[in-house]
């Protein structure tokens, strides 16, 4: 037996009691909300630090009565339960307050990536019927520019929240300055939030532009903070959490914020991450727990190191896309006791997260799963002659599908179809219903875990792929570069960078007969149409493209060939860091690439 494995299990089982105490179901109905926890955080703790900011503090008390004075202006303003206001700001203390206010008032929030622009913000507003829209000053810009194309009435449905020094344009309300006198008393609205009412969209990662609206219960906000703050994190108020991650995505605002509204942490939050600031503040401000993304720790990783880089007051990280060849090096580094990745979807049912504190691992999950084979080639589900799943072997990597069932509900999209598009139904038996969520996943021998099976992310298959940690959708990569004058039709799919992490997209492209493709002027396209994250970092020029006899496009060859120019005839260009110009590929570049130097 591993006996060191055994005690370090057991020294587990506290958390892991008070977690299972912590996630008793509970009905939809129940009232509870995001709100009513930063109250009751406010009731106990108020005079303790909430958010460190920009050189300012705020207690949670004051965080709560921001939170109530925005919810009378935005009462005030006729928004009612049940309607949904979008907000689009910076890391700042008032995006937070404006959150916390919303969802007071059963209001559900629209959570906007401040960098999206034109079309994509265009949909973000519309497709979930925003009836106002709160912005920073920062993107005052942005929102100026789509105003004539959104249902909304300026100086009416426009709310700003300035810059300091900064002013309101003529066309939107200065909510700052129109709430800074209003009564700072908790809403008895409040208190009629349940936990089944929706508190947040949250945007997946759109390569069109077009962004998902995936749908967030307060029953999953909270239940997602309560296996943080008491298994993953472990915080208590006495500890501070380092934020950098933007807070319109769920790993930010889900996991870092959700955890300090349930213990009485204080957050050290940053507008963006800074590599170079990072251990200096850690140090400054006494920050003892870290949310992160596998990509921010590549970079911190691959920074200058120091010999006394171990010397700070961190303890513990929470976040997902750890690589196994940075998890150890990182950790002794900067001299981490307990990593807790995790895995989960803005959308889906199903979350794993690495409690026993094991190496590379995604650890375990109480979520009823199977783990089915999939025909990575052929990018298709295996099935039997009965037309049935076939679950793998343990060891094997299998796509992921979560159960749907009253205590592991799919919450899914705004949109009815594309809902509907990620379940799978009589997968193991008649009338079952599953959660697609498009990932390999493999079971790993981790030594003694009290019995508890622990897992391995392994891949994106199918039609997407993760770079820069953002989701790309291969299809709708492949549809913006189809649009372009002189493609006939293209093979999106992403290869794998030494030293990157998730995989680079690519674009196979079948040129139209008698065209010579304008390779400037696509790179002016894609950066036109598609966010950085999804402009495909490589292109193939070929000269026909193989389909399948059911003519879907064939990646396997074209992944594991990649851009090799020293194995293949194919002209390939590339993308290269910090350009915007794609550039033939040559062998010194390729070595470059291959020996991790050339910078992606």
């Amino acid at each position: 037996m591993d006996i060191k494995g055994f005690f370090l299990a057991l020294s587990e089982v506290p958390s892991l009691l008070a977690l299972k105490k912590g996630l008793v179901p509970r009905p939809n109905t129940d009232h509870d909300c995001i709100g009513a926890a930063v109250e009751r955080i406010a009731e106990r703790f108020g005079d303790l630090t909430a958010i460190v900011f920009e050189g300012s503090e705020v207690t949670w008390s004051e965080l709560n009565a921001w939170s109530n004075r925005y919810a009378e202006f935005l009462a005030g303003a006729g928004l009612e339960a049940g309607d949904t206001v979008s907000i689009m700001m910076e890391n700042r203390v008032e995006l937070l307050a404006a959150i916390i206010a919303a969802n007071k008032l059963g209001l559900t929030a629209g959570l906007i990536n401040n960098n999206l622009r034109e079309r994509p913000l265009v949909h973000c507003v519309t497709v979930t019927e925003s009836k106002k829209c709160i912005f920073g000053g920062e993107v005052q810009g942005a929102i100026d520019q789509v105003r004539e194309d959104l249902h909304l009435v300026d100086g009416a449905d426009y709310f700003v929240v300035p810059q300091p020094g900064g002013q309101a344009p003529d066309w939107a309300v200065d909510m700052a300055t129109a709430s800074a006198n209003l009564p700072p008393d908790n809403p008895a609205h409040t208190g009629e939030v349940t936990l089944g009412d929706t508190a947040l969209y949250i945007f997946t990662s759109g390569t069109t532009g077009l962004p998902k609206a995936a749908v967030v219960s307060n029953r999953r906000y909270l239940a997602i903070a309560t296996l943080t703050a008491k298994a993953g994190l472990r915080c208590t108020e006495e500890d501070r959490i380092y934020v950098c991650l933007p807070l319109y995505h769920a790993s930010g605002l889900m996991i870092g914020v959700g955890a300090a509204l349930l213990s009485g942490a204080s957050m050290f939050i940053r507008r963006r991450f800074s590599a170079s600031a990072f251990l200096d503040e850690v140090r400054e401000h006494n920050c003892t727990c870290f949310v992160y993304v596998g990509e921010l720790c590549r970079y911190l990783n691959n920074s200058p190191a120091n010999p006394d880089d171990h010397k700070n007051p961190l303890k513990t990280m929470m976040g997902n896309g750890l690589r196994p060849d940075v998890w150890n090096a990182f950790k002794t580094r900067f001299g981490i006791k307990r990593i807790t990745e995790f895995y989960g979807a803005s959308e889906g049912n199903v979350a794993f997260a690495n409690l026993f504190n094991k190496e590379c691992t995604i650890g375990t999950t109480s979520s009823k799963i199977a783990l089915v084979k999939y025909d990575v080639d052929a990018d298709e589900i295996v099935r039997d002659a009965g037309g049935r799943c076939v679950e793998v072997e343990s060891g094997e990597p299998g796509l992921l599908l979560g159960h749907i069932n009253p205590h592991a509900a799919f919450e899914g999209y705004t949109d009815k179809a594309a809902t509907e598009k990620k379940i799978m139904r009589d997968v193991l038996e008649d009338g079952d219903a599953w959660f697609n969520t498009g990932d390999l996943l493999r079971e790993i021998d981790v030594g003694f875990a009290l019995g508890y099976p622990h897992y391995q992310f392994v891949d994106r298959v199918g039609d997407t792929f993760r770079w820069r940690s953002e989701n790309v959708s291969t299809n709708e990569v492949g549809e913006i570069i189809n649009g372009f004058p002189g493609v006939e039709v293209c093979n999106v799919y992403g290869v794998e960078v030494p030293g990157a992490d998730g995989r680079a997209g690519m674009a196979a492209i079948l040129p139209a007969a008698g065209t010579d493709l304008d390779i400037d002027g696509l790179g002016e396209y894609v950066g036109r149409e598609l966010p950085a994250y999804a402009r495909p970092v490589f292109l193939r020029i070929q000269e026909n493209l193989d389909l399948t006899g059911t003519f879907k496009l064939v990646k396997g060859d074209l992944k594991r060939e990649a851009y090799a120019v020293d194995a293949i005839d194919d002209p390939v260009y590339v993308m290269k860091p910090r350009s915007s110009r794609y550039e033939r590929l040559d062998g010194d570049y390729l070595g470059a690439i291959r020996d991790g130097s050339a910078g992606f």
